[in-house]
């Protein structure tokens, strides 16, 4: 049975880095773009403004007066602006409380609005990883786990790649720069691939000379 990914772990790190593995990128998601197409502040903003004109235009068909109209047009804004708010708070939060790490060995994601966490993925457990890139630079950069592995989509959420119920993809989410970051991390899973592959060094005899001792010479 393999260990569990996901341990209550503070800061950005689950500790200090073991001899030879070293930081190579670390980075925050993005707020605004967490906001934009996380939560999708911009599609709900429209939906509601849809909401409002339609009100406005249906009561001033229906002859209802205009300081009453007023009244209850800010009403109705003012129901509409708070889960707007909220979104957009959580956004900001989730930048705050989120910080993405890619190491010579693994990559790590510290996030938790409520509770924090840190989920350790070392390069062997990852089979692959995408990159979805924005016109704006940021993107997401989504990595497929080792069949033996679990990640819970509710418990991750936002930083999983949307709509992979099945198997469960962690994700760096709305990553400025991303594609910088995309190939850090192609390099390194590289990397980590041919010294996976590099044959251990055969041990040969070596005769020393009449009279000596064997020694042994790789």
């Amino acid at each position: 049975m393999s260990a569990p990914l996901i341990g209550l772990l503070p800061g950005g790190l689950p500790g200090p880095l073991p001899k030879g593995e070293r930081i190579l990128w670390q980075g925050r998601p993005r707020w605004r773009t967490v906001a934009l197409r996380v939560t999708h502040v911009r599609k709900l903003a429209i939906y509601f403004g849809a909401l409002l004109l339609w009100y406005v235009v249906s009561k001033l068909a229906g002859g209802m007066d205009l300081h009453e109209l007023a009244v209850n047009t800010a009403k109705l804004f003012g129901v509409a602006l708070a889960p707007l708010a909220l979104l957009s708070g959580y956004a900001w939060a989730v930048e705050r409380t989120t910080v993405y790490t890619i190491t010579s060995r693994r990559v790590l994601i510290k996030f938790g609005v409520g509770l924090s966490m840190t989920i350790n993925l070392p390069f062997s457990k990852i089979d692959g990883a995408a990159l979805r890139l924005a016109p704006d630079g940021t993107g997401d950069i989504s990595l497929a786990i080792a069949r033996d592995q679990r990640v819970s989509y509710v418990i991750q959420w936002p930083h999983v790649r949307s709509w992979y119920w099945g198997r469960t993809q962690p994700s760096l989410r709305s990553v400025p720069d991303a594609e910088r970051a995309a190939q850090v991390l192609g390099r390194a899973l590289a990397a980590s691939a041919e010294a996976a592959v590099q044959p251990a060094p055969v041990v040969r005899p070596r005769v020393a000379a009449a009279g000596g001792r064997a020694a042994a010479t790789a």
